[in-house]
């Protein structure tokens, strides 16, 4: 990856609908306050076709507990190595920090899997997510975890520390999941996990998950994985366009859907009774977010 440019492979034959925007003014000040804190993003570590156009927009997600994965999922180039139970302590004031001097009105947090923790690296969310709050009292938060386990008590514990939105991406429908994602992720666990976070705080959280299109999945399929969202009581959606990050050992790009598709499932989406739903070609699930959860918002629906 170049300092200005996410490189996705086989740009030169993507769809005309699939473009990455160029930086501003404003990406040099994201990419230094970054850097001078010593903070990882899920916009570079994971080869976001977005991190241009957001960073320009001043906004990023930031990636937690280090920037190393003890899972292996074959659409994701995040690193892959155990950090053996190592943690940062000091991550949650630095991030608080970063945030306040930022300035930001809404953050979107995100972290590796940390299946080398008991709590998955729970304590660390919430730490971060109370000290964001701490400095920075009209900061909205949302976490997008990992599945956690599926442990109530790790849920709990991060629900506990106040993030107005809990996201965990599904990803993909549930036939290709044990192909797309590592082993220990799982279609069930993911749907346990949402449900379980709407069931301790069922009024006083939005709850929030995403879909990837484009890996081989059928459009019944799709529509049968938005059911089952929503039957976890999910509030908010989004669906974006697959991107292959790289070469060998990542997953081939079935299909590249048209935008007029994603329209239409997107408006289907909401008959099925989603608060908000974000539906396109470039859409990621931290794209746009704020955007997202005031749309809801303003509707009254969340």
């Amino acid at each position: 990856m170049t300092e200005s440019l996410v490189q996705i492979e086989g740009t030169s034959r993507l769809p005309p609908w699939i473009r990455m925007g160029l930086p501003n003014e404003l990406y040099p000040q994201v990419r230094d306050l970054l850097q001078g804190h010593h903070l990882a993003t899920v916009c570079r570590e994971a080869r976001c076709p977005n991190l241009t156009e957001c960073w320009s927009a001043g906004t990023a997600t930031l990636m937690l507990l280090g920037d190393t994965c003890t899972r292996r999922c074959s659409f994701c180039a995040v690193t892959t190595r155990s950090p053996h139970g190592v943690v940062d302590e000091t991550e949650p004031e630095r991030v608080a920090d970063a945030v306040s001097q930022w300035g930001l009105r809404y953050v979107v947090l995100t972290q590796v899997c940390r299946d080398d923790l008991a709590d998955h690296g729970a304590r660390v969310l919430a730490a971060t997510v109370r000290a964001i709050h701490a400095r920075s009292r009209g900061t909205r938060v949302e976490v997008l975890a990992g599945d956690l386990g599926g442990d109530p008590t790790a849920i709990g514990e991060l629900l506990r520390s106040g993030p107005e939105v809990f996201a965990h991406n599904l990803e993909t429908v549930r036939r290709l999941s044990p192909s797309v994602r590592d082993r220990r992720a799982d279609y069930e666990l993911s749907l346990r996990t949402l449900k379980e976070a709407k069931r301790l705080e069922p009024r006083a959280r939005v709850t929030k998950s995403s879909l990837m299109l484009g890996l081989g999945e059928t459009r019944e399929e799709v529509v049968e994985t938005m059911r089952d969202l929503r039957e976890a009581g999910v509030d908010l959606l989004t669906l974006g366009q697959y991107l292959r990050p790289g070469g060998r050992g990542f997953h081939a790009v079935e299909r590249y859907v048209p935008p007029e598709e994603f329209t239409e499932l997107g408006r289907e989406a909401e008959e099925l009774g989603f608060a908000g739903v974000a539906s396109g070609p470039m859409v990621r699930s931290s794209y746009h977010a704020d955007e997202l959860f005031v749309r809801a918002l303003a509707r009254g629906s969340v």
